[in-house]
């Protein structure tokens, strides 16, 4: 891994093009720490960097951006007030010049020589990130060894896509104080990048020679814009395929995935993983994609896998995202409905599609949504209640699943055709019925 701040900004933009910001900002001594202005003396000299961040403009991949930096040997890369400081004020131009602000991080939090002065830091940049999401810029993160305490907590938790060094030690506290306020040991596995991965709190484990080139991939999609030419609009069709036929097909093993779809419309794409609340639930696949050369977010289900609370919460996630940044939203809906299980009523799968609802209904970007397959009740239409709402023919749309209906209104389940038919389900029916705008 890069062992400098500098050496960390070279590796990620593109050669040549780093300019320091030259802030001026001198760290204090506010607490008036024993011997803690000759260590700063002798961290500049040993680091050859005036705090342990490095800020200034740059270009990756050709994009403008602005760039942040821990400087590990600089004291841990701890954030004191003239870090805090130097990091808000990068963060502000990204905002207003209205570009991307890159951060890369390696540090162990708050510098305890500077007490609350030091902590207070966290809200300040916090602050300055919503300055930033405010301008609908982009906030990428690379996590690198170690990244701890207040910077993990007030800043790069924050970011819009979070990529971790393969490697990296990433936790709140920092494994030596996790043990020693627990009193117990932990695992092999606790505080490392892989184990943050599994737990949905960052998007990808990246090796460290492939950053730079994924930064730039991320920053692609986010950025770019599109056109706004003439489009030719798709065919569509008014024929009536019978909704106990269209189940079937859709039910069918050999109907495409949802994700399969997803791949092939958005081309190359990078995955943004977990709901940031310690799960990633596989129930809905989440993109950011470039759809006709332009910049979006596509939200798939997955058929056969009933979407769990966790689902909800990183599409919510997602598309506060795709609101934040300007990405318009394409979700392709196949489910037969969310996950009914004890267990995911424990987690609040009403509660997680209720706001999965405000979250698209408010969302500030167009939002289209495709049924390609099995749309099952509430679950379904949390991902269905876009801008617009296309289906291809030969899909179907329930109130709930035929054999439940069936359950419900004779207790026959074994009279799913009939029901099927009365509640006309069919996306022709949907049509007619004003709740899809074009059949497919």
């Amino acid at each position: 891994m890069p062992e400098t701040a500098p050496e960390a900004i070279e590796t990620l933009i593109d050669g040549g093009s780093f300019e320091p910001a030259g802030d001026a900002v001198p760290a204090g001594d506010p607490l008036g720490y024993p011997g803690y202005t000759d260590a700063l003396a002798r961290a500049r000299e040993r680091s050859g960097t005036d705090e342990s961040v490095v800020t200034g403009a740059a270009t990756i991949g050709g994009i403008a951006v602005e760039v942040a930096a821990f400087e590990f040997p600089f004291m841990g890369g701890s954030m004191g007030a003239a870090a805090g400081e130097l990091l808000a004020r990068s963060m502000e131009r990204a905002a207003a010049r209205g570009v991307p602000f890159v951060l890369r991080t390696a540090t162990g939090g708050a510098r305890m020589q500077e007490g609350m002065a030091s902590l207070v830091q966290m809200p300040k940049v916090a602050g300055a990130r919503i300055e930033l999401g405010e301008a609908r810029q982009p906030f990428v993160a690379v996590l690198g060894n170690p990244t701890t305490g207040g910077v993990l907590a007030g800043l790069a938790a924050l970011a819009d896509v979070t990529i971790a060094e393969r490697g990296a030690t990433v936790g709140f506290a920092g494994p030596r104080v996790a043990e020693r306020a627990t009193g117990r040991p932990l695992s092999k596995t606790s505080h490392t990048a892989e184990a943050a991965l599994d737990a949905g709190l960052v998007d990808a484990v990246v090796d460290t020679s492939s950053v730079p080139a994924v930064v730039e991939w991320i920053l692609s999609m986010l950025t770019s814009r599109g056109d706004d030419g003439e489009h030719t609009p798709p065919e569509t069709t008014g024929d009536h395929l019978d909704a106990w036929e269209a189940f079937q097909r859709v039910r069918s093993p050999e109907w495409p995935q949802s994700v399969l779809l997803a791949a092939q419309m958005g081309g190359p794409a990078f995955e943004l993983r977990g709901d940031r609340a310690g799960s990633d639930d596989r129930g809905c696949v989440a993109f950011l994609a470039q759809v006709d050369g332009r910049g979006a977010l596509i939200l798939a289900l997955q058929r056969g896998v009933a979407p769990g609370a966790a689902d909800y919460r990183k599409a919510i996630r997602c598309v506060r995202i795709a609101g934040r940044v300007g990405l318009p939203i394409v979700t392709l809906v196949d489910t037969g409905g969310a996950d009914p299980s004890e267990g995911s009523e424990r987690h609040g799968i009403a509660w997680a599609i209720a706001e999965l609802f405000d979250a698209i209904l408010s969302a500030p970007v167009p939002v289209v949504s495709v049924l390609m397959g099995e749309g099952g009740s509430g679950g379904a239409l949390a991902f269905a209640c876009g801008d617009a709402l296309l289906a291809f023919e030969e899909t179907a749309f329930a109130v709930i699943a035929p054999e439940l209906a069936a359950e419900i209104l004779w207790r026959d389940a074994g009279r799913a055709e009939e029901a099927a038919k009365l509640l006309k389900m069919g996306a022709a029916d949907l049509a007619r019925l004003g709740i899809c705008d074009e059949v497919l």
